[in-house]
């Protein structure tokens, strides 16, 4: 895919080379010795089941081919002619909200003319529905990040019951959250690659896919790229299987077609397929203690191996490969982050600059503290990015896993990706 004006370069992002949105319908196929308290465990067994309920009742077939009329409206050029007849009011500076339920054939799509039916229905069944949605354009007084955000919220008689965020943005790795907040809930072991040709990922509560660069430009210095991400609920809420097979497969397509629409709005050609996402959800399992995370050579010391006894790993050939290991309650103590996108490594540089104490290794250089390491390395295809974090104390030990670690994982993590031999050595401490 090309932006009007401009060629692709080798790195760029690539799309399928017809110029329709994409519309797929909804795959068919479907802890550590620090513990919660008891009321925690059985607030968040209840908020799990409350979910599970609501998706229950939203089940509905999927819906019928828009009627014709309704085709022709999402059309640009028909939809100018009546845009006098369109209903909705003015939130703010650019932004717009229309109730589905109201106007059944005369809006255009939700989130930029992009979200088909059957992705709506997938999310939030045959309830009533608001969206709320802001024009895309960089904010002229900032850095230009923010490209604008839509949001849909679904109706159970008259109590808000779901609510789905999309965002436009291109992520920042040395100012703002994006280093810790975003990777903290985009870049998680439950999620898996949204398939060839797809730079992004989703789970059962968060999605997120780049758009091409040839539409976007090349990011700047210690830029990601612009990237659509989705979210409903809190991020990591485990559910059952079922659902969250189902649930990640509706954002997963929810991401493709906001991508798609937003492509078309900023005045680029071309489109991304559909997603194709593994036929099985992340699940955990018990460590291998001679290969960590699923990482051949990668010993887990004998210290820590009762209390990180259960792993994740994220599902591979995407942008990013995470493990999160933890004890006999599933909630991750450790995380190790292998990122192979050049372009998503740069949301890992306030880390890499200001992390703490710095340290070399054979193609690369990282910084480190008590709980959390970043080193990046030059690599063949570009650069990587190795981050091992832990989240919290358990058992006996301190927070010592860093150091006794990160040398092994670093070494056999790059042999794993092909990365060569790459050995780094932590100051003494």
């Amino acid at each position: 895919m090309t932006a009007d004006g401009k060629g692709a370069g080798p790195e760029e992002n690539t799309v399928a080379d017809n110029e329709e949105s994409v519309a797929p319908a909804v795959d068919s196929e479907t802890t550590p010795a620090g513990q919660p308290d008891q009321g925690q465990q059985e607030q968040e067994q209840k908020q799990g089941q409350e979910q599970e309920q609501d998706r229950e009742q939203e089940r509905v077939p999927s819906p019928a081919r828009p009627s014709l009329v309704r085709r022709l409206l999402r059309n640009r050029t028909v939809r100018a002619t009546v845009a006098g007849v369109l209903a909705g009011g003015l939130l703010g500076a650019g932004a717009v909200a229309w109730r589905t339920d109201t106007l059944p054939l005369l809006g255009p799509a939700p989130c930029w003319d992009s979200l088909s039916d059957a992705t709506v229905s997938a999310l939030f069944g045959d309830r009533r529905t608001e969206v709320e949605e802001q024009t895309l354009q960089t904010d002229p007084r900032g850095p230009g990040l923010s490209y604008g955000q839509c949001r849909i919220t679904s109706y159970k008689d008259d109590r808000a019951s779901r609510q789905l965020t999309v965002r436009v943005h291109k992520l920042d790795g040395l100012h703002g959250s994006d280093g810790r907040q975003w990777p903290e809930e985009f870049l998680a072991a439950g999620m898996v690659a949204l398939g060839e040709g797809l730079p992004g990922m989703a789970s059962s509560s968060r999605a997120w896919l780049a758009l091409p660069q040839s539409c976007t430009g090349r990011p700047g210095q210690f830029e990601g790229p612009v990237v659509v991400d989705v979210g409903m609920g809190p991020a990591g809420l485990d559910v059952s299987s079922e659902y969250e097979s189902e649930d990640r497969a509706a954002l997963a397509h929810a991401a493709v077609d906001t991508a798609n629409g937003v492509i078309r709005d900023l005045g680029c050609s071309g489109a991304y397929r559909s997603a194709d996402l593994p036929k099985d959800v992340v699940a955990w399992r018990g460590t291998q203690p001679d290969a960590f995370c699923g990482i051949k050579g990668l010993a887990l010391p004998a210290a820590y191996r009762e209390s990180l006894s259960r792993a994740r790993v994220s599902g591979d050939g995407g942008p990013a490969r995470i493990c999160e290991a933890a004890g006999s309650y599933p909630r991750a103590a450790v995380r190790m982050t292998t990122v192979v996108d050049p372009a998503l490594a740069e949301v890992f540089s306030q880390d890499l600059l200001k992390g703490g104490s710095t340290f070399k290794g054979t193609n690369g250089f990282g910084s480190f503290n008590v709980s959390r390491a970043v080193y990046r390395a030059r690599c063949q295809s570009g650069d990587v990015i190795f981050m091992l974090e832990q989240k919290d104390r358990f058992g006996e030990q301190d927070f010592t896993l860093v150091r006794d670690l990160l040398p092994a994982y670093v070494e056999a993590e790059s042999s794993r990706i092909g990365c060569g031999q790459e050995n780094v050595t932590l100051p003494r401490g």
